[in-house]
């Protein structure tokens, strides 16, 4: 029988590039067997360094200071911010909920998906290893809220965003030139 532990990951919630002045703490799920079967790293805590976003957290499509905007490529940066002003032009809550991420943290990710769906395959259709995600090459953003997913399912594609796949509403790729037409959507991450 294994006894579940938690990872602590510690991840400062900035709105507009601002310090909202707290700190939130998020846990990924992390079992012994798990651990022993080499599933989940024993260094798996993450930061802010590594594109941390807690989860139900967000933050400013222009905190241009924390990694998970900054390293995003710079095409993708300034599509999704030229997005979000229209966006919030309209009204629309625009928000980041996970950009850039180092290839440890999308390793964790994928780890914790692997625990939690019970195979490597399903977990594949949600999170993709290191070598394959292109949140780790800075060329995906998820966005926030459900309003801000719909206008930008609408709007995207005069920004060159494009909801890459169906089985999650909330990522964006730079997938096609701005005003141009989006590629049909993959079913999920794993095709």
């Amino acid at each position: 029988m294994s006894k579940k532990r938690t990872a602590t990951m510690i991840s400062l919630l900035l709105l507009g590039g601002v310090a909202a002045g707290a700190i939130v703490l998020a846990t990924l799920p992390r079992d012994d067997a798990a651990a022993g079967a080499g599933l989940w790293p024993a260094d798996a805590v993450v930061g802010v360094e590594d594109g941390f976003i807690g989860e139900g957290e967000a933050i400013s499509p222009f905190a241009d200071d924390l990694p998970a905007i900054a390293n995003l490529e710079p095409g993708l940066r300034a599509a999704m911010q030229d997005a979000a002003n229209a966006a919030i032009a309209d009204g629309i809550d625009f928000v980041v909920t996970s950009g850039w991420r180092s290839a440890s943290y999308q390793q964790s990710l994928l780890d914790a998906a692997v625990i939690e769906y019970g195979s490597a395959e399903v977990a594949g259709e949600f999170v993709l290893s290191p070598d394959q995600s292109r949140h780790v090459t800075g060329e995906a953003v998820d966005i926030g809220r459900t309003d801000a997913n719909s206008w930008l399912s609408q709007h995207g594609a005069d920004y060159g965003l494009c909801q890459t796949y169906a089985n999650e509403m909330w990522h964006f790729e730079l997938a096609t030139e701005p005003g141009g037409e989006c590629p049909a959507q993959l079913s999920n991450a794993g095709g």
